[in-house]
């Protein structure tokens, strides 16, 4: 019988892509890109006076929808690096107050432990069982306590830098589309145009999660166009009430 090879089933059976990891930071940033800039895009066409054929100048459109990629793009992604420096932080905090804890009042830590396992599901016997093996392995011990006593997930092996970035290029490459018909400067009003473009970029963003997530592909582009449809129409909305 061949030895199992954890490090070979890992990568054949749960191999993890540069988009599988930042899966959320992609879709988050790439979802607020669409719909932030395409809000632009539709709120100047709601305050048009006349919507089928719009009175704003193309190169309007262009200034405030670059202008908030720039400023909306770092905003989130300098937001994300702040938050999960934040989250590391409070981590490391906790984790060195649990491995105080354990090394001062061990027999608390241990009465600790036996409840959280009970509360779990395991017998009485069985909980004291599994403590005395926590007992002998620290480490894991205080992984098991963080995870299962304060309910803290450990956010140490993600990179702020690569978090960021991600969230960037994602705001910046999903949320240029809505503006590309008005780069092409195509004939006649260019919203119609923007709100095809806007759909196709919600739906590469679905097919994209559904890919990596595995998740049905039409529900993932249904849920994709449904929240992004329902910001566009909102801004379209709020931009009707200040026509021109």
């Amino acid at each position: 019988m061949s030895a199992f090879n954890l490090n070979e089933h890992l990568v054949k059976d749960h191999k993890r892509t540069p988009f599988s990891k930042y899966l959320r930071e992609i879709t988050y940033g790439g979802n607020d890109g669409i719909v932030t800039t395409f809000a632009v895009v539709a709120g100047f066409a709601g305050a048009a006076a006349d919507p089928a054929s719009s009175t704003i100048p193309i190169i309007t459109v262009l200034l405030f929808g670059l202008a908030n990629l720039l400023a909306d793009g770092l905003s989130m992604s300098l937001g994300s690096f702040l938050s999960l420096r934040a989250d590391q932080d409070m981590y490391k905090k906790e984790r060195q107050k649990e491995i105080q804890e354990i090394a001062e009042t061990p027999d608390h830590e241990v009465e600790e432990t036996i409840e959280i396992l009970r509360q779990k599901g395991f017998s009485l016997p069985d909980a004291k069982v599994i403590t005395r093996m926590y007992q002998k392995n620290h480490p894991y011990w205080i992984e098991f306590m963080m995870k299962d006593e304060l309910e803290m997930s450990n956010p140490e092996q993600e990179h702020p830098t690569y978090v960021a970035l991600s969230t960037f290029l994602s705001f910046v490459s999903f949320g240029s589309i809505p503006l590309i018909p008005y780069f092409l400067h195509l004939p006649g009003n260019s919203f119609p145009y923007s709100v095809m473009a806007t759909i196709v970029a919600l739906s590469l963003l679905g097919i994209l999660r559904g890919s990596v997530s595995h998740e049905k592909p039409y529900q993932a582009v249904f849920e994709t166009i449904c929240v992004g449809g329902i910001a566009a129409a909102s801004a379209y909305i709020v931009g009707s009430f200040f026509r021109i």
